[in-house]
């Protein structure tokens, strides 16, 4: 069996990278764009730094801003309507996973237009054409995607997250600029950085993982566990690290896909707006400790890229221990909560289970679970 890898054509990483937006849309002679950005980023004057870019640049372009922290299909259509009234032939998206995930189904949209009710794009899409051409401007180190070809999209009706995945969504260009993240609060960083190491931890355990992937996920491991107590405190060299480490995780993943964690998280976010990053802290210790059996010698190599001393030393049972409490503390220290005590109720877990045993990421978890299971870990965490 061959195994596929799919990157961006282009990326641009460290500081001041967003000066290269205005070379690539010259360059690919972009006509018009539409920036999709988040309200808030506009508020607070993020994402004036890359129009600022495009006005001296003399490219037009118009906003959308119209996303929610879990974007919905609705964003997703009134994204595709703004593209069309813009008259735009490529799309900048300015922000987190929601910023970019809109972009990317709006694009998809645009160039698949039998998928225009959106819900169709759940799971793997069987979409012809690469969508709209996308320049991702991540402003936060967490769910990268803008080297990813999944996107994340809620579907208010059944109150549930559709994973979408498709090689035609990856954005053509990243540009990974540290300086887009600088001014993010420290509790979304703490979020968003807990994410990426999610994405590097399952996406190194999952089933389809293999050596390629292996290389980036653990140096994204060691990336992120060196640096996301720097980048919460604010510091130029917490904030490269993790600006390069979850775009790492990111090279991975995407290609090899994740685990419960994720599938566990998902309805979270569809039912309680919990930011994505927080579920996943909070969960990620605890599917660790369940899926130990199933990943042979793994967790010594994250114990080791987690920066534990002695792990050669160990037996079996003790790093896969130091490898999951290395991973609690790192989420403690950077202020996650530890359980889901104030966010689930005991009367949706049954219908929590059942969304997560159904997301795309599910099949994936080196240990085959159930709906049984998995509600079992929802108690354990109350």
């Amino acid at each position: 069996m061959a195994n596929r890898f799919v990157l961006n054509e282009t990326s641009y990483h460290g500081k001041g990278a967003i000066q290269h937006i205005a070379d690539e849309v010259k360059a690919r002679a972009f006509q018009k764009i539409l920036v999709c950005s988040d309200p808030n980023l506009i508020e607070f004057g993020i994402t004036a730094k890359v129009t600022a870019v495009l006005d001296q640049a003399a490219v037009p372009y118009d906003v959308f801003s119209s996303i929610k922290p879990n974007p919905t299909v609705k964003n997703v259509k009134d994204g595709v309507e703004a593209f069309r009234q813009a008259n735009a032939d490529a799309i900048v998206a300015v922000g987190g996973g929601s910023a970019m995930d809109t972009a990317k189904a709006i694009g998809i949209i645009i160039n698949n237009p039998e998928f225009a009710d959106v819900v169709s794009l759940e799971g793997v899409a069987p979409t012809k054409k690469p969508c709209v051409p996308i320049i991702a401007v991540p402003t936060t180190a967490g769910t990268a995607a803008e080297v990813t070809i999944n996107y994340v999209i809620t579907d208010e009706d059944t109150k549930r997250k559709m994973v979408c995945v498709d090689v035609h969504d990856i954005p053509v260009v990243a540009v990974v600029d540290p300086d887009m993240m600088s001014t993010m609060p420290k509790s979304l960083t703490a979020a968003t950085g807990m994410d990426a190491l999610t994405h590097a931890i399952e996406g190194y355990i999952t089933k389809g993982a293999w050596e390629l992937s292996d290389m980036f996920h653990l140096k994204a491991i060691e990336i992120i566990s060196r640096s996301l107590r720097g980048a919460v405190d604010n510091t130029d060299e917490g904030r490269e690290g993790m600006a390069l480490g979850q775009y790492v995780a990111g090279m991975g993943f995407s290609n090899v896909g994740l685990g419960i964690v994720h599938s566990m998280a998902h309805p979270l976010g569809a039912l309680y707006d919990t930011p994505h990053g927080v579920a996943n802290a909070i969960i990620l210790p605890t599917v660790m400790e369940y899926n130990a059996p199933a990943t042979g010698d793994k967790y010594k190599y994250i114990a080791k890229a987690m920066g534990v001393d002695g792990v050669d030393s160990m037996s079996e049972e003790e790093y896969r221990r130091a490898a999951v409490d290395a991973v609690r503390k790192l989420s403690v220290d950077v202020g996650i909560p530890t359980d889901l005590k104030e966010i689930v109720k005991e009367d949706d877990i049954e219908f929590l289970s059942q969304s997560a045993y159904d997301d795309a990421c599910r099949p994936g978890n080196p240990r085959d679970t159930s709906v049984e299971e998995i509600a079992s870990l929802y108690r354990s965490l109350l």
